[in-house]
């Protein structure tokens, strides 16, 4: 059987193939009268009538980008697969970028995800400012994940970075320990600030003085970096984020420390490696797969027109006590 082409759509509907072109790619203007003709010859035709022309006829294209910092993050992975498992189940397609930490590039990614008429982005981005995203905000719908932007208002899913920072400092001050590092991921970044002043708040109101902030980037290879550079070890190291604790005990290990006879360590995330690391890791779980699954219903609902308000979405996290941390010799404050 002859393959249908462009120029059998026009000559039946008696167009120029750059008008069936046109219609097709949804890349200019075309009348009502002339997209219906085009529209009907290619289900006449036999022209893939399933997916272009009704998606053409509704005016989407049934996917959905979703652009992340650094595909290789199992934190990342497990929210791309929260969006990705409702999404399947509503027959969209998500189509998923990596930026690799960089701005530069994350902007050429939603340029190009823009240019491709995607119905709608989930974005999780590497900095706390993007040019694009804010150009774009009244032209496409847009869902923040786990970040938000200033200047931009537009529906977010995050989780509780601020308490689950503070709820673990507190426990951390409770089982006697009085002198305390932070390591952190990229400052600009939402989840490291929210992260730092929890840190923060919770040390100044159990009168906790003794205390070092560092900045790195969210990676085992950063956590390691830091951690072999302290002079002095605390009684415990807070970690931005799970890699950042795998690095930083073994750059400890490394340098002769016993964890947590020496220093407690603990991490922020609650991969599922970490009950597995030796020894098991203290952190705090985050919702990932929740995160990515309420990200993706709410911009399938804003895509569908069965939301129109802009919706924000905290959502818990919970403390999980495991081996890298343990009693010190004070009392609770």
């Amino acid at each position: 059987m002859k393959e249908i082409t462009i120029r059998d759509i026009a000559r039946e509907a008696g167009v120029s193939p750059s008008t069936v072109s046109r219609v097709i790619n949804n890349s200019a203007p075309v009348s009502d009268e002339l997209r219906e003709r085009v529209l009907s010859t290619i289900e006449k035709l036999g022209y893939n009538p399933n997916p272009i022309a009704q998606s053409l006829r509704r005016g989407f294209t049934n996917t959905i980008g979703f652009v992340i910092p650094d595909i290789t993050n199992p934190f990342f992975s497990l929210i791309v697969k929260g969006a990705e498992d409702f999404l399947k189940r509503k027959k969209v397609f998500l189509m998923i970028c990596s930026s690799n930490h960089s701005v530069e590039e994350e902007e050429k990614l939603l340029q190009m995800l823009i240019t491709r008429k995607v119905d709608g982005l989930l974005f999780i981005g590497a900095g706390s400012h993007n040019n694009v995203i804010k150009n774009s905000l009244n032209k496409t719908k847009i869902v923040f994940v786990d970040r938000l932007y200033e200047g931009c208002e537009a529906p977010y899913v995050v989780s509780d970075n601020y308490n689950g920072m503070k709820n673990l400092i507190n426990y951390l001050i409770n089982i006697g320990h009085r002198s305390f590092v932070f390591l952190n991921g990229e400052k600009n970044t939402y989840s490291a600030k929210e992260r730092l002043k929890g840190f923060l708040d919770a040390l100044k109101e159990r009168n906790v003085k003794e205390y070092e902030v560092y900045f790195g980037q969210f990676t085992y290879e950063s956590g390691f970096s830091l951690a072999k550079k302290l002079r002095k070890i605390p009684d415990a190291i807070v970690c931005g984020n799970d890699l950042m604790a795998y690095g930083a005990i073994d750059a400890l290990e490394e340098k002769g420390y016993s964890i947590p006879d020496d220093v407690s360590v603990t991490g922020f995330d609650d991969l599922p490696f970490s009950k597995h690391y030796k020894p098991s890791l203290t952190t705090v779980r985050q919702p990932f797969y929740e995160m990515g699954r309420e990200a993706a219903k709410i911009i399938f609902h804003l895509i569908n027109g069965k939301m129109k308000r802009k919706t924000g979405v905290v959502l818990e996290t919970k403390l999980v006590i495991r081996e890298t941390t343990k009693q010190r010799g004070g009392c609770g404050r």
